[in-house]
């Protein structure tokens, strides 16, 4: 019997937590073609310093030729993080620590495109002499040099993201941003519960409230109270990788991993 009503109250509690959880489910996309800034051709591979910007993200994009499925591609540097597609199929991340990815891909030609991060700059110690960001050095497939690229410094974290045109959410496959609509009947703090999404950035009625990463125990963003209004209310959502996620949350205590 005592276990029995134990059993009861858990139920109870996990039930009132179900339903002060709000899901906003994600209807638009649109790819980040309307946020690229100036490209640049290169034979070699350039950093942010060398494209005149110093945080936010680049796309690297070139044209390679894959003899044979899991070849492997292999980065020199990796400032600090980044999502790599073969034309729009996610391959896979890595970081500086984790520079070697297999591709699993058919054999002939395709477009690598590399969305690059970084993260933040070291601003002390021995390191501040050595502070690229982005990707430099060479990338090789199979130990040959990958040679003409097009890179894009992308104006995400800038954007007016009420300004941007949205198609339906069903064609998305590279990173870009997502919007779904929400009503609020009473506007409070409260948190967007981003599990399940990979890396990117936030903003509610156009106002940036800031970034997430799978990776962190804190997987949610606060929302406070003044940025909501009565009514209809709009989230927009910067995805590097996880590009099929349906919904986000809106709950009412923060959510950790």
């Amino acid at each position: 019997m005592v276990k029995r009503i134990g059993l009861a109250i858990m139920a109870a509690i996990v039930s009132a937590t179900l339903i002060q959880a709000q899901e906003i489910e994600i209807t638009e996309y649109t790819t980040l073609e309307q946020v690229y800034e100036t490209p640049v051709e290169s034979e070699k591979l350039l950093p942010f310093n060398e494209l005149s910007k110093e945080s936010g993200y680049v796309l690297y994009e070139a044209t390679i030729k894959v003899n044979f499925n899991k070849e492997v591609l292999e980065l020199e540097n990796v400032r600090d993080y980044a999502a790599i597609y073969i034309d729009s199929t996610l391959q896979g991340t890595v970081t500086d620590n984790d520079k070697k990815l297999p591709l699993n891909i058919a054999a002939g030609e395709h477009t690598l495109r590399i969305y690059a991060e970084n993260i933040g700059r070291i601003t002390y110690g021995p390191e501040i002499l050595d502070n690229s960001k982005g990707l430099f050095g060479d990338i090789k497939l199979d130990g040959v040099a990958i040679e003409g690229w097009n890179i894009t410094p992308l104006n995400i974290r800038e954007a007016n993201v009420q300004q941007l045109k949205f198609s339906s959410a069903k064609a998305a496959k590279l990173p870009g941003f997502y919007k779904g609509i929400f009503d609020v009947a009473n506007p409070k703090d409260q948190y967007l519960d981003m599990s399940g999404w990979g890396m990117g950035e936030v903003w509610i009625n156009g106002q940036y409230i800031g970034a997430y990463w799978e990776k962190e125990k804190l997987q949610s963003i606060q929302v406070v109270a003044d940025l909501l209004q009565k009514g209809k209310n709009e989230v927009v959502v910067f995805e590097m990788k996880n590009n099929s996620q349906g919904a986000i949350k809106l709950t009412e205590k923060p959510v950790f991993k």
